[in-house]
């Protein structure tokens, strides 16, 4: 489907700025109608340009017409998202933040920041799985508390034993996975967390302006993500609620689960894709929050000439320096 102006025909798109479907060309509101239902996966339905849809793609942008088409049998039936956060931040908002993020990379790549490179930016709705876990939490441990006390030249030690018993139960929500093969795991978790308050139901018109993919991985593979992740608070907290001992000495600690639900939920992201001296050098920032994740390349021309520049000016300092000291007579 296309989303196209009742009163121009251009495309409209979702607009982070506005909050709402904005037409570029001639600046309407909430002007779309939904057009070209079908299409052939090879060609564009407004100008018949060929196109390349990969295996998971569910929305992208023809690269001759500009126009957002968004595949409707990949936000349908089992591909249908229950609901999206929509963006929050617009490629000119990511841009500014970039740069006051990094203007102080004195060795970046000159083009590093340019206009034409950051034009580049793609706005990404990314595959999420979230998890609801009610988990019965346990723990058992022996306490150990140390007590010392000096009666004249005689020193004493009492020890004191504990069995320390903890049985609670935590619910947990949302905790999120994303399902996109193609998206680093250890990326997607720097990025987060989002606000999860600002989840809509799914719309199809949320993704007009973007690109997006359909889940690609199966929510049972990629469960235990969430379930380690939900292991590591739960021992948090039980382990938090033992205060006092000098020591603990952990017997036995279980997490049952009594309810699991899951559902099928899409994420905003911008994807950088810096590529210099034939490194790439991927930049993701948050799509609703700003967080930035990435590493700035360091171009070995500035260092030399950086160096080439000190080396210079402390010789000039040395000779300054020499010539006044002759000038005086000190030596």
């Amino acid at each position: 489907m296309i989303f196209k102006c009742k009163n121009c025909g251009g495309n409209v798109v979702y607009s982070p700025e506005h909050k709402q479907m904005h037409c570029p060309y001639c600046d309407s509101q909430e002007s779309q109608e939904r057009a070209m239902e079908e299409c052939d996966k090879s060609f564009c339905p407004n100008c018949g340009g060929e196109i390349t849809v990969e295996e998971h793609t569910s929305a992208l942008q023809c690269k001759y017409c500009d126009h957002y088409i968004i595949l409707n049998d990949r936000v349908e039936g089992e591909y249908l998202p229950k609901k999206i956060i929509p963006f929050k931040l617009s490629k000119e908002m990511v841009k500014k933040s970039l740069r006051e993020r990094f203007k102080k990379a004195t060795f970046a790549p000159t083009d590093f920041l340019s206009e034409v490179r950051l034009n580049s930016m793609v706005g990404e709705y990314v595959p999420f799985f979230m998890y609801d876990y009610d988990v019965n939490c346990t723990y058992n441990a022996e306490g150990i508390k140390v007590r010392t006390w000096t009666t004249g030249d005689v020193q004493h030690t009492e020890t004191s034993y504990y069995d320390v018993i903890r049985d609670m139960n935590i619910n947990y929500r949302d905790i999120p996975v994303d399902a996109s093969v193609k998206m680093p795991d250890n990326v997607m978790d720097l990025l987060e967390p989002y606000n999860y308050g600002e989840f809509v139901e799914f719309k199809p018109e949320y993704m007009s302006g973007f690109t997006a993919e359909k889940y690609n991985m199966e929510s049972d593979t990629v469960e235990f993500r969430a379930s380690d992740k939900m292991a590591a608070s739960a021992s948090s907290i039980l382990r938090s609620s033992v205060n006092g001992y000098s020591r603990l000495n952990e017997r036995n600690k279980n997490f049952s689960i009594r309810n699991k639900v899951n559902n099928y939920n899409l994420l905003p992201t911008w994807k950088y894709l810096y590529t210099y001296n034939d490194k790439l050098y991927p930049f993701y920032v948050n799509g609703q929050t700003g967080k930035i994740v990435g590493s700035v390349p360091v171009s070995k021309t500035k260092v030399l000439a950086y160096g080439a520049t000190l080396f210079v000016l402390l010789n000039v300092i040395l000779i300054a320096g020499s010539y006044i000291i002759t000038s005086l007579g000190i030596i």
